[in-house]
């Protein structure tokens, strides 16, 4: 790779801690907003919906906007919205109302957020890389340590300076962001799509099959990783009779550190793994710490199971993302904002799923995760389905 593109590389990875900071800052302080400003818990979860259901609609939208202006436009926007929503966090909520102050403020970063789940995979699948799927593995691991990183120094800071802090601690946060519109506006950005061609079309998108199979299959994967994560941590504390910052630690971080190894090893060794053995092996293992977690009889061997599902699910999305610009090379940016939003569709989904089943059978959180085994063994049919659809559309081509 030449070195300047390194740069938009290295550009692109801050941009997926970037997007970790918008997602999994604030809900750290969601018991310290209802303490110092009275606002209900009701209108505090309303905050999560509201963050994910702004992203969802600028994966829905972008598609519209981001080829007219530009990658490049498109993600220095996405830096300067997540910079200043994070600002506005420790700012609004002192000078107006509290609550619209920081609803405002997390619809703001929102579409930072949104606007870098769109851009950055594209702008790295655009970059002369030797290998696209090694890549796009490394890109998404960026997220994971994000997390791991917003979570362990934030604690840190907490218990150093006091969470009546967290204002500056937002600032603090802002500053990546910020630094990161620098980088971005030294790389170069190139486009998915050669001079003289265009970008396939909505309505050509929904008219191939492969696209719906793909489409299936990042919802799939989005599901198979939320499903298990978003209860990892109600596992480690009515598991281990640990405190909920405990739990948080041995729950959730230890999915999130597993799931950055997986994307960090393939990343490194990709190029010598055949990505879709790579992901039905992963797939088949994340169908087994389902039944690990739900089946075990004892408590710690279910929470070695959430470990194991991150380590087994950290391929499947990006994985999905590189089998979608390698079979629909003109798929362009209408198909990176699609994937997204299915993507995000299931990781909505995932859990939904599980709390329902769950709450159907006596509140078993158990028999909800055993329902979920229905995820990876969707990703397995997706891969499947899109290989064996890909070759068969290549010997009709060469034939």
């Amino acid at each position: 790779m030449k070195q300047n593109y390194q740069l938009t590389m290295t550009a692109c990875f801050v941009g997926y801690i970037v997007q970790a900071i918008v997602n999994n800052f604030a809900p750290l302080l969601f018991l310290t907003f209802q303490r110092s400003y009275g606002i209900p818990l009701e209108q505090i979860t309303m905050l999560v919906t509201i963050n994910f259901g702004v992203q969802l609609l600028v994966d829905l939208l972008s598609a519209a906007f981001v080829d007219r202006i530009g990658y490049k436009r498109t993600v220095i926007l996405a830096q300067i919205f997540a910079a200043a929503g994070l600002v506005l966090l420790a700012v609004l909520p002192e000078v107006m109302r509290p609550f619209p102050g920081i609803l405002t403020a997390v619809i703001i970063y929102a579409v930072g957020g949104g606007l870098c789940e769109v851009v950055l995979s594209p702008i790295v699948e655009a970059c002369p890389t030797d290998n696209k799927e090694k890549a796009m593995s490394l890109l998404h691991s960026f997220y994971c340590w994000g997390h791991v990183g917003v979570v362990l120094l934030s604690t840190a800071f907490f218990a150093l300076f006091g969470i009546e802090n967290w204002r500056i601690l937002a600032v603090v946060w802002a500053v990546i962001p910020a630094a990161n519109t620098f980088l971005f506006s030294r790389a170069p950005v190139g486009s998915l799509i050669q001079e003289g061609e265009r970008g396939m079309s909505f309505r050509e998108l929904f008219t191939n099959k492969i696209f719906w199979v793909l489409m299936l299959l990042m919802a799939a994967s989005g599901a198979s990783e939320q499903a298990v994560s978003q209860w990892a941590s109600t596992f480690a504390e009515q598991g281990l009779g640990v405190s909920k910052t405990i739990g948080d630690l041995a729950g959730p971080m230890a999915f999130a550190v597993m799931m950055g190894l997986s994307r960090l090893f393939y990343g490194k060794y990709g190029d010598r793994i055949h990505l879709d053995r790579f992901m039905i092996g992963s797939s088949v293992l994340c169908a087994a710490s389902y039944l690990c977690i739900s089946l075990s009889p004892l408590p710690f061997l279910g929470l070695v199971g959430c470990a194991v599902c991150g380590l087994s699910v950290g391929i499947m999305w990006p994985g999905s993302f590189s089998k979608g610009a390698a079979a629909l090379p003109r798929g362009g940016t209408a198909m990176f904002a699609l994937f997204a939003l299915s993507g995000d569709l299931g990781c909505s989904g995932g859990p939904t799923v599980v709390g329902l089943v769950s709450g159907a059978l006596g509140g078993n959180l158990k028999l909800g995760i055993l329902a979920g085994i229905v995820f990876p063994l969707l990703v397995i049919t997706g891969v499947v389905l899109c290989s064996g659809m890909t070759k068969k559309t290549r010997r009709g081509t060469t034939g």
